[in-house]
């Protein structure tokens, strides 16, 4: 069976910040790393589900809104994964810093958080996503556009 592209890298030289995982035709594939793999240091359901409804309603509603192809969480516990149509890096990654920072200081109601809109709302927790924000905000605040690709640990 062939290989998954995202079982090529190797995940020991993964850090936080963001990488571009794949380009696929007009669409690249962001991973957007919260926790380094492989270590006690996962997000918790709770944490995972409401950080994704606010990334998610956030980016979508960004100036690259119209672009966002989907915003879900990796099953490993340690990021997300970002798909964009025409992506201009540069872009994409100012607006996934400044969609944190308004995360971090986000006053309004939890989106989507009704028996209605969601399979699970009651762990939503909006101050537990914010405090994400805020932290990985400061893993990549000064990343840019050209330090997205995957370390390999050669020297």
């Amino acid at each position: 069976m062939k290989k998954i592209a995202s079982f090529t890298v190797d995940h020991r030289f993964i850090k936080e910040k963001i990488y571009i995982s794949r380009i696929d035709g007009d669409i690249t594939t962001y991973d957007v790393r919260m926790r380094k793999p492989n270590t006690d240091d996962v997000m918790s359901n709770a944490l995972m589900h409401s950080f994704e409804h606010l990334f998610a309603t956030f980016m979508r509603n960004s100036s690259i809104g119209e672009d966002i192809i989907y915003v879900g969480p990796m099953g490993c516990q340690t990021g997300f994964y970002l798909l964009v149509r025409n992506a201009c890096h540069k872009d994409v990654l100012s607006q996934v810093k400044e969609v944190l920072e308004k995360i971090s200081v986000y006053d309004g109601k939890m989106p989507g958080a009704s028996e209605i809109e969601c399979g699970n709302y009651r762990t939503l927790d909006i101050e537990i996503a914010k405090e994400e924000a805020l932290r990985y905000l400061e893993k990549i605040k000064d990343q840019t556009e050209s330090d997205l690709t995957y370390e390999t640990g050669e020297v």
